[in-house]
């Protein structure tokens, strides 16, 4: 189970970072795959925006996608280590900015933005983790903004058969939800997909405040136990744009830039609102 304890020593001590995130893509087939494939579809609706709040940016995987799209971007970090080297990464971007947190508050991300963002981070954090966070998101929200979080469902699957992946146990879409309603805020949509496996052990939860002008007022849930066939999808198409193509990407059927496609708009359509 990881808590606020692990997640500091990993992220801020026994890790490398060599990688510097990038291997957690490499289902995707790496981060821009990833990124334009899975993520700015489901995205498309938010971006670009004006002030964007990356939690957890780790060594910047999502953040160099975001600054590009915002005119002033802040990363809030629980680890120093991460800190340091988006400072270092990101030198170059003046409307850019890298502060360290406690790993529960927001304080130190100075006023309000119109898309707080946060993926494959959140996803260890316990629900006392997500009880300090979520409350302060919403806050943090322009009267138009939204935010969109990556965390655990596994709290929903109480004989889920391993966690290789050190999801929260504590957490699952409903609580979720419940803590944004709490909170005065309200859910736009939530996609509980699978990680790894066919465990549905993840949830992508997009949210707002209470008043967001919307013409709809019940919150889209999607289950999609083929996320990680989505995965697949997008990484063989990637490799045949460029033209590297592994032995597997040789061996089907030259359609699967089609079939990416195809996908995209599917996650376009499915993640609209209001």
């Amino acid at each position: 189970m990881p808590e606020l304890e692990w997640n500091n020593a990993v992220w801020d001590g026994s890790y490398d970072w060599a990688a510097a995130g990038e291997e957690w893509s490499a289902t995707w087939g790496g981060s821009e795959a990833q990124w334009f494939g899975s993520l700015y579809p489901r995205l498309h609706r938010v971006l670009p925006a004006k002030r964007v709040l990356e939690i957890a940016p780790g060594f910047g995987r999502w953040t160099k996608f975001l600054v590009r799209a915002c005119e002033s971007y802040v990363g809030i970090d629980l680890s120093g280590k991460c800190v340091n080297a988006c400072q270092s990464m990101f030198a170059g971007a003046n409307h850019a900015c890298f502060v360290k947190n406690d790993g529960l508050s927001l304080r130190e991300a100075d006023g309000t933005f119109d898309f707080v963002f946060s993926f494959d981070s959140l996803v260890h954090g316990e629900l006392d983790v997500l009880i300090h966070y979520i409350p302060q998101i919403i806050d943090k929200l322009t009267p138009n903004g939204v935010a969109f979080i990556h965390h655990s469902n596994l709290a929903a699957i109480p004989d889920y058969p391993s966690n290789p992946h050190c999801r929260a146990t504590s957490v699952d879409a409903a609580q979720v939800a419940a803590l944004i309603d709490e909170h005065g805020g309200r859910v736009l949509i939530q996609e509980i997909v699978n990680w790894g496996s066919q465990t549905l052990s993840d949830c992508l939860t997009m949210f707002a405040r209470a008043q967001l002008p919307t013409t709809g007022a019940a919150p889209i849930v999607i289950t999609n136990p083929r996320f990680m066939d989505e995965a697949e999808i997008i990484r063989v198409s990637q490799s045949e744009y460029s033209g590297i193509r592994t032995d597997a990407a040789a061996s089907r059927e030259s359609d699967q830039p089609r079939r990416a496609r195809g996908l995209m708009v599917r996650l376009q359509r499915a993640w609209q609102w209001g």
